[in-house]
């Protein structure tokens, strides 16, 4: 592989990570009140990532695409997940207009564990199987047919540095003191507004599971 094929798969990896999507919402969210809440979201989401990365690299993401009905499945229970975050988004927004927190510290506090929420960045991205298809339309193509053992855990470990690497910067501009306070009063809608996010992204997937709406792309 050259390096300029090499080059064009960190660009197009770098496009499908910061591309509107579930995870990005995510880790929006929380680090507009947590810093170390947003990276361990980050760390769960690149954790589900890898996976992705992997199959796609050993050629697994092409069973997925020639058996629909396998992808399909996988919408159908994702979207459930999304949907069921996104409720429980907006209930918890709609609590926190009843009762804002006194302070950012307190606003950290209200957000679990950092084990919480590093499983559920990993179940949100494990829900969203459109990374399938961008990986499979985008990246597959890209790869050498028959990448020896040396190349392709070398590919997996750039393809997801750089991702994660990325959503780690993403998360420490975000959550700097400054932007945190300024924005604190916007908690309760950010949550309502991420919580409609996550509803409606459920549903479509949902409805490409059972054939209503196109596939998703990245």
């Amino acid at each position: 592989m050259s390096w300029s094929a090499f080059a064009a798969l960190m660009f197009m990896n770098l496009l499908g990570a910061l591309a509107p999507g579930p995870d990005i919402v995510l880790v929006t969210r929380y680090a507009t009140r947590s810093r170390k809440h947003a990276i361990a979201a980050a760390t769960g989401i690149q954790l589900g990532v890898l996976f992705w990365y992997t199959i796609t690299v050993f050629g697994a993401a092409a069973v997925l695409t020639a058996f629909p009905g396998i992808l399909r499945a996988i919408q159908g229970i994702g979207g459930a997940f999304l949907i069921f975050m996104g409720v429980r988004s907006i209930k918890g927004g709609l609590e926190l207009l009843h009762n804002p927190p006194a302070d950012i510290e307190e606003a950290a506090l209200r957000l679990g564990s950092l084990g919480q929420v590093f499983r559920t960045g990993l179940a949100t991205n494990l829900s969203n199987p459109k990374i399938v298809l961008y990986l499979a339309a985008m990246i597959a193509p890209l790869l050498p047919p028959h990448p020896p053992l040396w190349l392709a855990v070398a590919l997996i470990l750039g393809l997801s540095l750089s991702a994660y690497l990325t959503f780690v910067l993403l998360s420490t501009v975000i959550s700097t003191s400054a932007i945190r306070r300024r924005i604190l009063a916007a908690g309760p809608w950010i949550d309502i507004a991420s919580g409609a996010f996550f509803i409606i992204a459920g549903c479509v997937l949902i409805s490409a599971s059972v054939g209503i709406a196109p596939q998703l792309h990245a």
